[in-house]
């Protein structure tokens, strides 16, 4: 799978990954081909010119040592496999001047996770060890950082808005506002905070939205239209106005957003509903807010910030070379 050059050999199908890591993925629910393939696409950013220069001019041939991925501050950790990804796919041959760090048997290098994805993590301690050779242990740096401290990120601030609500039996859902190319990885770091997913594609259930039932001419409309067009797929229906509820359960609604509605207007909609329907509330939502929102009584809590405004974890790297760090480098270091 892997384009770059002189690129791990493959191991899993072909993917350049061992089947334990690949077996890794898949229980996390991650298709390792999809991510194998991002992994690949994000080093070539990097690897552009076909040279890590820094790192040829300062790494000797055979050099090796053992890095440690170290939280820097407190949060949840999510993408721990990913990173692994990252480190087992990068090239052995890092510069055009045919420096080989790692022989000619590479097969990537080695990682420990020392925390499991999900965990709550302190600062100061490391979620991931890495082993190998140094030269491609500096290159993959960045771009295993990168996806680490992101999709923690994400794992994190779901987590925030989970405990907000903890005890009223209101669920956190993610959105369709995630990062293009990134869906699977950061609905996954969702899961990993705690929340649910909603839709993966557009095929996966229908969502009637405003502008959806301008096009129709009214919600039962709409309703009537895509319950023809897909009977058995779940359908969820956008309100603005309690009117518009009332006209989603006369049509036969299971589940229904309530797209901005007030707090008092939520709790208005949940004693209309009378547990007809299942009842989101999205639009406008903030941590501020979420405990009143979730004990109006609604199923769940549509978030699109948990992907598109999540805050990166500081997560960094130690490298640490016959017992002494010798570098160190973090979410926002170069």
């Amino acid at each position: 799978m892997s384009n770059l050059p002189g690129g791990p050999a493959p191991a899993e199908g072909g993917l350049g990954i061992t089947s334990s890591l690949a077996e890794r993925l898949r229980s996390a629910g991650l298709d390792p081909v999809a991510v194998a393939g991002f992994v690949t696409a994000a080093l070539t950013e990097d690897l552009a010119g076909g040279s890590d220069v820094t790192t040829a001019a300062t790494v000797g041939t055979g050099a090796a040592g053992r890095a440690d991925l170290v939280a820097r501050s407190a949060g949840v950790v999510a993408g721990l496999p990913v990173a692994a990804t990252v480190f087992a796919l990068v090239p052995g041959k890092l510069d055009g001047a045919g420096h080989d760090w790692a022989g000619h048997d590479w097969a990537g290098l080695d990682c420990t996770e020392l925390v499991a994805d999900g965990d709550r993590v302190e600062p100061g301690q490391p979620v991931l060890r890495v082993t190998g050779p140094i030269g491609p242990m500096l290159t993959a740096e960045r771009t295993a950082l990168n996806v680490l401290c992101h999709l923690s990120g994400v794992a994190t601030l779901t987590r925030q808005w989970v405990d907000a609500v903890a005890g009223t039996g209101a669920r956190i859902r993610d959105t369709r506002k995630t990062t293009p190319g990134m869906r699977a990885l950061e609905k996954y770091a969702v899961r990993c905070g705690g929340g649910m997913n909603h839709r993966m594609a557009l095929s996966d259930a229908a969502l009637i939205k405003d502008n959806h039932v301008a096009a129709a001419g009214s919600v039962a409309a709409a309703f009537a239209a895509v319950r023809r067009q897909a009977p058995g797929l779940p359908l969820e229906v956008e309100c603005d106005t309690l009117d518009q509820v009332a006209e989603a359960l006369a049509a036969g609604a299971e589940q229904i957003l309530l797209d901005n509605f007030t707090v008092p207007d939520m709790a208005a909609a949940v004693a209309l509903t009378g547990g007809r329907a299942r009842l989101e509330a999205s639009g406008g939502l903030t941590l501020a807010i979420a405990r009143a929102v979730a004990e109006t009584g609604v199923d769940y809590l549509a978030v699109g910030a948990l992907t598109h405004s999540a805050p990166a974890l500081d997560i960094g790297l130690d490298l640490v070379q016959a017992g002494n760090t010798i570098g160190t480098a973090d979410a926002t270091g170069n």
